[in-house]
């Protein structure tokens, strides 16, 4: 597109949404901090705002810059009128001038539905009788990349709470936003034990998985496909029992499957399979996982029969 067009583009986008937040990633799959930190600010007073990602057009990124003479993203757009980047934002929050910026438009937090285990409870049980002594409340923030932190701080004022089987927990608007239908408990297992946090809200992405636990899916007769994307000439060098390789015909295969099918991605070291898999999440898989190591780690750790090369 010419200057022009990137301009009038930028221009229709602003003049087509109250609240535009020209951004690096999607709000609920922020890819840089100051994106998340600004998309966690709006989520506590706007249920709905357009963003625009950045990353998917380099002249829309290049072009917002020039069109607002601002130098960094994001970039955020009240009513037409450029309002400012992370900095701007977090300080206009601090001063409470955020919630007048969107009027009729910014809602009360909404109250978020949890739920937690038993042996967790009994966990921040006894974490709550050790840390509350000195005032500590038990808080838990959601980062717009869906970061959990759940820890012991002070109370802040404009926090929702939520009973959590008796005890009181403290989430910022932003992250109650992210947090209803969140489910704590606590595990352990052969690499320790620590709470687990499941998130219904929190939109696929590519998950590591060590060789063992592949193997383990694998001795179970777990439902998924293994998926080899590296060369035909590689295959033939040494290949893991039950991957197949990618090509065409199976690329359509896979798309033709339901969503919710896991998908296992495998190469030499776990990078350019990391990179195939990413391309599936895009096309709306959930269950995406790569090999941590890649058919290398699989040969060192699980089965050494597999050549290495």
């Amino acid at each position: 597109m010419s200057t022009d067009d990137v301009r009038q583009k930028i221009e229709e986008t602003i003049k087509g949404h109250r609240v535009v937040l020209f951004m690096k990633g999607n709000r609920l799959a922020p890819s840089c901090g100051f994106s998340a930190s600004v998309v966690g600010i709006l989520d506590g007073f706007l249920p709905s705002y357009h963003t625009v990602d950045v990353l998917e057009d380099p002249e829309i990124r290049d072009g917002v810059k020039a069109f607002s003479e601002w130098p960094t993203i994001p970039q955020l757009y009240v009513d037409g009128q450029f309002v400012g980047g992370a900095d701007i934002v977090k300080e206009m929050h601090a001063r409470g001038e955020l919630r007048v910026l969107f009027g009729t438009d910014a809602v009360s937090p909404r109250q978020p539905t949890m739920t937690v285990g038993e042996s967790a409870l009994k966990e921040l049980r006894t974490a709550a009788k050790s840390m509350g002594a000195d005032g500590s409340i038990m808080r838990m923030e959601i980062s717009g990349k869906f970061e959990h932190d759940l820890y012991f701080g002070e109370a802040i004022e404009g926090d929702l709470v939520v009973d959590l089987g008796g005890l009181p927990l403290h989430l910022d608007p932003g992250s109650a936003f992210r947090a209803d239908g969140v489910h704590i408990d606590f595990v352990s297992g052969p690499n320790g034990a620590g709470f687990k946090i499941e998130n219904p809200n929190e939109p696929a992405r590519v998950r590591q998985i060590g060789p063992a636990r592949l193997k383990e899916m694998t001795d179970r007769s777990e439902r998924f496909v293994l998926i080899d994307v590296r060369t035909p000439e590689e295959w033939e060098l040494a290949s893991i029992r039950g991957a197949r390789l990618m090509d065409h015909e199976l690329e359509q295969e896979i798309l033709a499957m339901d969503r919710a099918t896991p998908l296992v991605f495998q190469c030499h070291h776990g990078i350019r399979s990391l990179q195939a898999a990413e391309q599936f999440v895009r096309k709306g898989f959930r269950f995406v996982y790569n090999l941590q190591g890649g058919i290398d780690g699989w040969s060192t750790t699980v089965d050494p029969s597999v050549p290495r090369y």
